[in-house]
């Protein structure tokens, strides 16, 4: 008797917020568990298990420990959970997912006001407020799902450039300029051609100049498989072919784009007249860079959940990644690519010399990772006629803008170079 009139004055407040906690760490536990090789419906369905258990939890606590029992709540508590399971059991295709995002914001904008109604009627003191805050959360969402549903189909920006069918897919190509060699510009990791926007007119002043979004980012069609660098570098030879672009080429890359083109050079050594390499990540940074295996973590595990994050409108505002790159398309095609990053270097580093082409290595000289400079200046034995420009005070990033001018600037030394049949300086 006793018993039962302490637990009959107890608030509710109390075991809504462990639930609350208990399903927070959860979810994040589950995300963790499966972003690092997970598709988009099992990091999904995981968290939605999990937020599914959380409001079975807060049902049971307040039923057992409360003067408030909240059985509704074991209705969000199966749909969240029932629906995470069956995602992470079929594991629909992105096709099916992207369907599935004219559905789910509307379903869930109805349960979050039915649940609000539920608790209007059923619950008192604090814990309306904890539960209250939850269902807006919800609702939220399904707006923001809504909303990037619909920034999904809506029509591109106007570009300049053209989408070219490599075979059942189409890569976007942008070219300024006239006059030869030709420069294709390769974007690092995750980027696209609007990476060069501070580059590309300078060189195109001089020469015609190129550069183009790798499958699945920017404006082009998504591959069926992630692509290592092998993949990358045939659609880049077939994009050329069929957009008439005549080669050979000077080639230049950003970042992770230098070993993107070691591969395309090891395979395609006729095409590559010169080459510049902005601030390359070495081919062999999982053993050359200390810290990089770590920060290779980091970038997995972010991606795994990116696809999901971008379904609710959370990419951007968590990572500040662009409105054009917060997709769940481009997140996508961005995780796969962290993937299969080590199987592109291990290819990359199998390609040891480009013989006597022209190259020009520009590298950063602030903010650098442990061992990265010892690492670029390596990096200048891929050919017997090469030279290393490190510039003071730039950064990794700011070679692309702030500092664009070194990067433009060593481009047309090397279109230079082979034009006059000179060594690069």
């Amino acid at each position: 008797m006793v018993h039962a009139e302490t637990v009959s004055k107890r608030s509710p407040a109390v075991p809504i917020l462990l639930a609350i906690i208990a399903g927070g760490v959860l979810a994040v536990v589950f995300a963790l568990m499966t972003a690092r090789s997970g598709s988009e419906p099992v990091v999904t369905g995981s968290v939605l298990l999990a937020f599914g258990l959380g409001w079975a939890l807060m049902a049971w606590l307040t039923i057992r420990f409360s003067s408030q029992p909240q059985r509704w709540m074991y209705v969000p508590a199966a749909a969240l959970a029932g629906v995470g399971a069956v995602l992470a059991v079929l594991q629909p295709g992105p096709s099916v997912m992207d369907l599935l995002g004219w559905v789910w914001p509307v379903a869930l904008a109805v349960l979050a006001v039915w649940m609000f109604v539920q608790l209007r009627r059923e619950l008192r003191g604090v814990g309306r407020w904890l539960v209250g805050a939850l269902v807006a959360a919800l609702l939220l969402m399904s707006v923001a799902g809504g909303f990037m549903t619909l920034a999904a189909r809506a029509p591109a920006p106007a570009a300049h450039g053209q989408l070219v069918d490599i075979g059942g897919r189409r890569l976007y190509l942008q070219c300024e300029g006239t006059g030869g060699p030709v420069v294709i510009l390769q974007a690092g990791l995750g980027g696209d051609s609007t990476s060069w926007d501070h580059i590309r007119p300078s060189v195109a002043a001089n020469t015609t100049v190129c550069s183009y979004d790798r499958a699945g980012h920017g404006r082009s069609d998504d591959a069926p498989e992630p692509q290592d660098g092998n993949a990358i570098a045939r659609d880049l030879h077939d994009l050329l072919g069929k957009a008439g672009i005549a080669g050979p080429y000077v080639m230049a890359a950003h970042s992770s784009g230098g070993p993107y083109l070691r591969v395309f050079a090891g395979l395609y050594p006729a095409d590559v007249l010169g080459m510049v390499l902005i601030d390359p990540q070495p081919a062999d940074a999982f053993t050359a860079l200390p810290d990089y295996p770590s920060i290779y973590d980091t970038l997995v595990l972010t991606g795994g959940v990116a696809p999901s994050l971008a379904r609710i409108g959370l990419l951007g505002p968590i990572f500040g990644v662009a409105p054009t790159q917060a997709s769940a398309a481009v997140a996508r095609s961005q995780r796969n690519e962290f993937r299969i990053l080590p199987t592109a270097l291990d290819q990359a580093a199998k390609v040891t010399s480009i013989g006597d082409v022209p190259l020009i290595i520009v590298s950063a000289s602030a903010d650098l990772q442990r061992g990265w400079a010892e690492a670029q200046e390596e990096q200048v034995a891929l050919s017997t006629n090469a030279v290393h420009r490190v510039i003071a005070g730039a950064t990794h990033d700011s070679l692309l803008d702030a500092d664009r001018g070194a990067s433009a600037q060593a481009i047309l030394d090397v279109v230079a170079a082979v034009r006059e049949g000179t060594l690069v300086r």
